[in-house]
């Protein structure tokens, strides 16, 4: 049983049965990229139940390059969701945890892919530990493997507090694993920072959330500063102030909290300002991993 000073807590690993998580794959215009993150999934050391590809409306080959990946590895282990219009990422997420049957929902953005043991890793902790309502864990920048993980591992893990979810989102969305039974759901029609917004609802409504100590995913661009949606620096500043905004409207922060949330964001916004040319001039420098926090 992990406590909040950080505790180790031992994984017992079971590589043969397939593990009991959903994972959820959006897609939209991400024919270049969708294969990897599927390839990452289908080579997981216990590979999950069930795998829901959900395409946003995309109006390029990705559906062909989906159902590509249906006909190669069988619709039994890939399922289709097609969205009749574009809704945005949260609405994506959506519907694959509409169809969603399994204990555990594990989320993986179609540019990004895992460790070959993410699954089998966060997934025993979490069923070990049943009070824990969402985990998640760093993530690596760079196309390499990473730790090999091999072999007997301890998982160190630190308890996401009230606090440090507000100061900094610990939880990217490629790293998270939560219970199916929170019966949570994205805001729909939000496109940025909608994911901090249900991290944050469900921390500060009181479930226990737990920042696990191995980088088990791979990013292949800056969280920010680069292609898609991080792309656009200003409109995800206002994304996570308008989150900011919503706990404080459902009386989850005081006032005093949510004036510090907004400073502490525009002091980190300015500093991105900052950084970002660099990130784009010179991702050559990224070619090792780097554990994001």
């Amino acid at each position: 049983m992990p406590k909040p000073d950080g505790t180790d807590s031992s994984v017992t690993v079971n590589r043969q049965a397939a593990a009991p998580v959903s994972v959820i794959i959006p897609c939209y215009r991400c024919s270049a990229t969708v294969e990897r993150a599927v390839v990452s999934v289908m080579g997981q050391s216990r590979r999950p139940e069930e795998i829901i590809l959900v395409d946003d409306a995309s109006d390029d080959d990705t559906l062909d390059v989906l159902t590509g990946l249906q006909e190669r590895f069988g619709r039994d282990a890939l399922r289709l969701i097609r969205l009749p219009r574009n809704s945005g990422v949260a609405s994506a997420r959506n519907a694959g945890l509409d169809e969603a049957r399994q204990p555990y929902v594990a989320f993986l953005d179609a540019d990004d892919s895992w460790h070959p043991r993410k699954i089998e890793l966060q997934s025993q902790w979490m069923r070990e530990h049943p009070e824990a309502a969402i985990t998640g864990h760093p993530l690596a920048l760079g196309a390499g493997g990473g730790p090999g993980l091999n072999g007997p591992l301890t998982l160190r893990a630190h308890s996401i507090t009230r606090r440090s979810i507000l100061i900094r989102n610990l939880l990217l969305t490629s790293t998270v694993m939560l219970r199916r039974d929170l019966d949570r759901r994205f805001r729909a029609g939000k496109r940025y920072a909608e994911d901090y917004l249900l991290w944050l609802e469900i921390i500060l409504d009181g479930h226990q959330g737990w920042f696990l100590s191995a980088p088990l995913a791979f990013r292949h661009k800056a969280v920010w500063g680069e292609a898609g949606l991080s792309s656009h620096l200003w409109s995800m500043e206002l994304g996570i102030l308008a989150t900011y905004q919503e706990v404080r409207r459902r009386g989850s922060i005081s006032a005093a909290l949510y004036v510090s949330c907004w400073t502490l964001s525009l002091v980190k916004f300015a500093r991105r300002l900052l950084v970002a040319p660099f990130r784009r001039t010179a991702p050559g420098q990224r070619s090792r991993a780097e554990t994001v926090l």
